[in-house]
């Protein structure tokens, strides 16, 4: 079985401790997770556990098959100064 993450550019999100009533931050809403042989199957497969999924107010999502092994992969990286990597901009 290949895995698969579900996207959708629809919705918003704040940044942390944001007081500001309007979101500002453009991004991608992570729907969930599924397993299937293919990403029609797995989207079926997301619904059918997560069926709350349907009362939602999202309507086009996508996906993007997992590379094999990417939990082993997962890689952290921050914006804030003393970071591993401290990014400077000009």
């Amino acid at each position: 079985m290949r895995k698969y993450i579900f996207l959708t550019l629809e919705g918003f999100t704040f940044q942390p401790n944001s007081e500001s009533v309007d979101p500002d931050i453009e991004n991608l809403q992570v729907i969930g997770f599924a397993k299937g042989k293919n990403p029609k199957e797995a989207f079926k497969e997301l619904v059918e556990e997560n069926n709350y999924l349907l009362e939602t107010d999202f309507n086009e999502v996508f996906s993007y098959e997992l590379a094999k092994g990417f939990e082993e992969n997962k890689k952290y990286h921050y914006f804030k100064k003393g970071s591993p990597i401290d990014i400077k901009v000009k």
